[in-house]
């Protein structure tokens, strides 16, 4: 679940995931602070309570409220915030894990940071989430690999026939539509037309509809998961791919 509200130039943004486990705030905080290395390969790093990305402190925290089941950082500033105020706060409580950023004011102008920072903010959001939660257990029976590679062959097929292969094939065109095919499908009923003739669809590892954002960082990260043999791309987008009961 995710909500975004505005008060003033202030926001604040909710999301939340299932967990069948407890998680104390300690764990919160300390799983916070190394998901941030960790979901950025290492591109931002937690340093004297910021964090920043080599020189650049993009947010300062003040020292955290720990209790029981949750942590919470004061925002004291940083590049991405016009003035200090505001909390970030993680929350574990009634089987959900939930983070929220309250009373934050983006440097940036409201249209440009709703589709810039708030975007990165709320998919390391979702992927830190999923990974508290886990893989286990999935939400359904995996999908075999044959079955997988059966249907992303037949996706292929389908956006090489729309780009007008074989009479011409245009790189930039094709990758496009291969994004935008896939995006699209994935986000609005987790089925591409090869995983509708397979019988599959990728989902969230807690069950849930994968948003657009996972959706492309799913497909950018397959070429990896060619290279390796792994599948890195279900791993780091927090997804799965599941066959249909």
């Amino acid at each position: 679940m995710r909500v975004v509200s505005w008060e003033g130039g202030s926001v604040t943004a909710r999301s939340s995931v299932g967990v069948s486990h407890s998680v104390t705030g300690a764990k919160l905080r300390d799983s916070y602070l190394e998901a941030v290395s960790t979901l950025t390969f290492g591109i931002a790093r937690v340093r004297d309570g910021a964090i920043v990305i080599g020189p650049l402190t993009l947010l300062r925290f003040g020292t955290p409220k720990i209790t029981r089941t949750s942590v919470d950082w004061p925002i004291e500033g940083g590049l991405l915030a016009r003035r200090p105020g505001g909390h970030w706060r993680l929350q574990a409580s009634g089987g959900l894990v939930q983070a929220t950023v309250t009373g934050y004011t983006p440097r940036l102008p409201r249209l440009l940071y709703q589709v810039t920072h708030l975007q990165v903010h709320q998919l390391f959001t979702r992927l830190y989430l999923l990974s508290l939660r886990g893989r286990d257990p999935l939400p359904g029976l995996p999908a075999t690999p044959d079955a997988r590679f059966r249907a992303g062959t037949v996706d292929v097929a389908v956006c090489l026939t729309l780009t007008g292969f074989p009479r011409r094939l245009r790189l930039r065109r094709t990758l496009l539509l291969l994004a935008a095919y896939h995006a699209a499908c994935w986000s609005v009923s987790g089925r591409t037309l090869g995983g509708l003739v397979m019988g599959q669809r990728v989902v969230a590892v807690d069950g849930s509809r994968i948003t657009p954002a996972q959706s492309m960082l799913r497909l950018a990260l397959i070429p990896m998961s060619w290279l390796t043999g792994r599948p890195i791309h279900d791993k780091i987008a927090g997804t799965e791919v599941i066959a249909d009961s």
